[in-house]
């Protein structure tokens, strides 16, 4: 495995709150298994990714928190993320997928969710639905037979 530190572009844009400085990322790369024939052998096209989540800079704490919750199997231990990429036959072409990827993972996670307030019954409503229940109690009352108190 050999590592490189040239990269096309110095920051990773996921939104207008979430910017990542490649300097964050240590690309590695490896052997692939992927298309390209006996060029396979001698070539180092696999991309691969880590990314110190718990220490970057450039997440929020509640943008950190989010991405730790959702991916936490992803990550390893010491709170690494990896992602790998051998989709194509050149080095480039696979690092930006693998970049590509981590934006489509932080886009995902961006936004906090909105949580749920569960709407209050109008009174008018409730009224209806207990007018409901007494009128169906009083039908299947009237199906009984009756006793000897009636």
């Amino acid at each position: 495995m050999t590592t490189s530190k040239s990269r096309p572009k110095a920051m990773l844009f996921v939104n207008h709150s979430i910017q990542i400085s490649h300097s964050e990322f240590d690309f590695t790369y490896a052997r692939s298994s992927g298309p390209g024939g006996q060029n396979v052998n001698k070539v180092n096209s696999k991309a691969i990714l880590r990314w110190n989540v718990q220490r970057s800079p450039s997440l929020s704490a509640a943008v950190r928190e989010r991405f730790l919750t959702r991916y936490a199997a992803r990550l390893t231990k010491d709170g690494h993320l990896i992602l790998q990429s051998q989709k194509y036959r050149d080095q480039p072409r696979n690092a930006e997928d693998c970049i590509e990827r981590l934006r489509r993972l932080m886009l995902d996670i961006a936004t906090a969710p909105i949580k749920r307030r569960p709407a209050r019954r109008s009174r008018g409503s409730t009224e209806r639905r207990l007018q409901s229940k007494k009128a169906n109690s009083d039908r299947k009352r009237n199906r009984r037979k009756p006793t000897c108190d009636d």
